[in-house]
């Protein structure tokens, strides 16, 4: 008997308790959600807020023991910044909770600020409880790259707008940030067609913005268990595990020809594994809607992904 077969003499799946939809009952005996630490999520917080504000001010030159109030040039950065990461993993959360799932509070971590100049290693969140079915990997996998981006947008045309643009000509311009598609639109949106000597002097708040596109293009990178590999799961799990080894030869191509950097991730991506787990319900399709979503995280991936985000001149 065929699985559709079973499917169709089954008794009709009763509505969600929530009204989400059908439920598909728990994996396991139903167990109350693990007692949060909020007091980890908030000092955690707090030393990144320190961090991004010391990295926000002296990427703009600030001497912190000559003069430390100066530290306060970096508020629009480091603002801007856990602005877009929070939302980004809200969105996580938010959508968890929607699927009753067992999450926690994001963790954002905090890094030294030399040399790592902006502060932080990013954030994440945990989900304790496995995946019911499909649609629920799809919805959490795409609500925080989409939400992230949604946030990036307008901060980036605010930033853009506070920027200015020099003409320069040879070398000796410093660090040199890759444009993805969308930030190249947002920047004719702001400044029309620019010759190919023009630089844009990038405001705090518009590199911030930057960086959320960025954030979001490494999560949507179609690997293992990163956010594109649960969106690339859901909509083609029969081959998960060749999307993921196609791209991360692709990602070493990049670090040849691009980027080194690419090779450092490839690596990472490597060690943390191709493998992802099936959810629970694994047979439950997903329906028109969700499907369109997730194409759509795709197109956001590209648009969000530059084959060398950083260069030197």
């Amino acid at each position: 008997m065929t699985t559709e077969e079973s499917l169709s003499q089954q008794e009709p799946v009763p509505e969600h308790p929530r009204g989400w939809g059908p439920y598909l009952g728990e994996p396991r005996p139903w167990q109350p959600p693990r007692r949060h630490r909020p007091l980890v999520h908030l000092v955690l917080f707090l030393a990144t807020v320190v961090t991004t504000v010391i990295a926000g001010a002296l990427q703009q030159g600030v001497d912190p023991f000559a003069d430390p109030w100066q530290l306060l040039r970096g508020i629009p950065f480091s603002f801007t910044l856990l602005l877009i990461l929070g939302t980004h993993e809200m969105g996580h959360y938010l959508v968890s909770r929607k699927h009753l799932l067992d999450v926690t509070l994001p963790y954002f971590i905090p890094a030294p600020p030399i040399p790592f100049i902006i502060g932080t290693f990013g954030a994440f969140i945990r989900i304790r409880s496995p995946m019911q079915d499909k649609r629920a990997l799809l919805d959490v996998g795409c609500a925080g790259p989409l939400t992230g981006v949604l946030m990036a947008v307008p901060v980036l045309l605010v930033g853009l707008n506070l920027s200015t643009v020099t003409i320069m000509s040879g070398g000796g311009h410093g660090l040199v940030l890759g444009e993805p598609l969308l930030f190249k639109f947002l920047s004719w949106l702001t400044f029309g067609p620019l010759p190919p000597e023009a630089h844009i002097i990038l405001h705090p708040v518009a590199f911030a913005g930057w960086i959320g596109l960025l954030v979001t293009a490494l999560n949507l990178i179609p690997v293992g268990q990163l956010d594109g590999g649960h969106v690339s799961y859901a909509l083609f799990p029969a081959h998960h595990r060749q999307i993921s080894i196609t791209c991360l030869f692709l990602l070493v191509a990049c670090g040849f020809w691009f980027w080194h950097g690419w090779l450092m991730w490839a690596l990472l991506l490597y060690l943390l594994g191709f493998r992802h787990p099936p959810p629970y319900h694994s047979w439950v399709p997903l329906d028109g809607p969700r499907r369109l979503l997730g194409f759509i995280t795709i197109l956001v991936f590209v648009l969000t992904f530059t084959p060398t985000p950083f260069t030197v001149e």
